[in-house]
């Protein structure tokens, strides 16, 4: 064998004995650590609980064309011990828009995940979004489920579905215990202008800050989520904008058929005191299936602005139609239909009514007191148990208050404020004041007035026997000549929003 070959063989014999022997050192501290690391139980004990880096996840891509987006959600195990996640599920199945990634797997479940004690790992969650799918809801959600010793927790899931623009909570103030989440949409000296272009999703409040404006014009679209709606800060100022073929319209961001009459799906519309010349407006505009259709209160000091009102629809309010404390509210050609507490709830302040049909049908059996209209002067103080009082003065003309309670019109006042009411040519349902003629002019008390069907909140008169045709007072039809549909009252006035048509 040449020289040269035999110096290979040595060297090759030699890097092996090496090789060989670095690998055994290896294994050996290997199985060292491994000897020296503490195992741990895992623990069975139901009182230990995982940690979420957030308890609800937003998905806050708003896409334009089909796509989707992913987030981290990291899961914490605080404890000393290991735990197993018996089960990690989209509760929504296979249906969910979302999918949950473990170590490259996309599944809506996966099952006994073990979390070493004080470690965490790491889960992924992608939606997938057709914007332009019209049955997909604004706001998309599921919630993933972690159960762990038969512990249950979740982590709510929100993505946006239909391209539109979104207004989201980043801010809470608390009012009286209560937070209110909110996102500032005209700050302090702006005017913020909303249009028809896209429709507007509100989750939690869009707020107008001090001596800001909002201006909402015609034919814009704004769908609010639970608990959300829209908030006019102090000296705030809210105007709506619509016409009589493009409304404005407010209501709950649940599409489904099934939520097209539903109250409470959202919080409410409200606005505190506001400063001298910034009266809010509303103007051809259709509220519905709230919990306060519109909510005014001088809280914070006695309001210098009034609210003020026309052609405008307010129904299905799971709480109030027109919610007022001490606030001036003038209100014309108006419908409040259907609330579970009542249409019309005010608690001193001035308010004019001219040209209205409030009627209250509500049949939900966990309101038996629903009415259409409760005025009141004076409250108990929670602090002294002793009553405050505020003067009520209110007038209405042309208006009815009627509904399916014996007594749809009551009054709560006493005798230490000054308080009055005057109701000119108007159609009660009420046994109370039924023939009464203080404060009652050329009124009208129990007589069917023929909504067309106040079931589904049509208060136009269906037949020639209502008492409301040709009855209304004549005096107010400069004021408003034409109805709520733009049908004008030439000739003949209705008690009411709308003029009688006959076939």
């Amino acid at each position: 064998m040449p020289v040269s070959n035999i110096v290979l063989t040595l060297q090759r014999k030699t890097f092996i004995m090496k090789y060989r022997h670095i690998i055994l050192i290896l294994n050996l501290l290997l199985l060292a650590s491994q000897a020296c690391r503490k195992i741990n139980p895992i623990s069975t004990d139901s009182n230990l609980k995982l940690e979420f880096s957030t308890d609800t996840l937003v998905f806050d891509t708003v896409f334009t064309t089909l796509g989707s987006a992913t987030y981290q959600l990291r899961v914490y195990n605080r404890n000393s011990d290991d735990l197993n996640i018996s089960s990690i599920r989209l509760i929504g199945g296979e249906s969910s828009p979302f999918r949950v990634n473990f170590d490259g797997d996309n599944d809506i479940e996966f099952f006994d995940k073990v979390i070493p004690a004080n470690d965490s790992l790491f889960t992924f969650l992608r939606v997938t979004i057709d914007p332009n799918d019209l049955n997909t809801p604004f706001v998309v959600e599921d919630e993933l489920e972690f159960v762990t010793n038969g512990n249950t927790q979740t982590i709510k899931l929100i993505a946006w579905g239909q391209n539109a623009t979104y207004i989201v909570a980043d801010k809470v103030v608390n009012i009286g215990g209560v937070p209110y989440p909110y996102h500032i949409v005209a700050d302090s000296l702006e005017t913020t202008v909303w249009t028809a272009e896209r429709p507007y999703v509100i989750y939690g409040y869009a707020l107008i800050n001090s001596y800001g404006t909002l201006r909402i014009e015609e034919g814009t679209h704004i769908y609010c989520h639970q608990d959300g709606g829209i908030f006019s800060w102090s000296d705030g100022q809210l105007i709506i904008d619509g016409t009589a073929e493009n409304p404005v319209v407010i209501q709950g961001d649940r599409l489904e058929p099934y939520y097209r009459d539903t109250p409470g799906q959202w919080a409410q519309i409200i606005m505190l005191d506001g400063r001298m010349g910034a009266d809010h407006r509303i103007s051809h505009a259709i509220i519905r299936n709230g919990t306060i259709g519109l909510n005014c209160q001088s809280s914070l000091k006695v309001t210098e602005c009034a609210l003020r009102i026309d052609n405008t629809v307010i129904e299905n309010q799971s709480g109030f139609g027109l919610h007022s404390i001490i606030y001036p509210v003038e209100a014309k050609n108006f419908t409040i239909a259907n609330c579970g507490t009542a249409n019309v709830w005010a608690f001193g302040g001035d308010y004019r009514f001219v040209h209205g049909s409030v009627a209250n049908y509500w049949d939900d059996s966990q309101h038996k007191d629903n009415i259409a209209m409760k005025l009141i002067n004076y409250a108990i103080d929670a602090a002294t148990n002793e009553p405050f009082y505020y003067p009520f003065h209110l007038e209405a003309a042309n208006c009815i208050f009627y509904g399916a309670q014996e007594d749809e019109f009551l009054t709560q006042f006493g005798p230490d404020a000054d308080s009055s009411f005057v109701f000119d040519h108007c159609l009660f349902k009420s046994a109370k004041f039924n023939g009464s003629t203080e404060g009652f002019s050329h009124c009208l008390f129990n007589l069917d007035p023929y909504f067309a069907n106040h079931s589904i909140n049509d208060l136009h008169i269906d037949s020639i026997a209502s008492p409301v045709i040709g009855t209304g007072n004549p005096l107010f039809y400069q004021e408003l000549p034409y109805d709520l549909d733009g049908v004008p009252r030439n000739g003949r006035i209705d008690i009411g929003a709308y003029q009688f048509i006959q076939e």
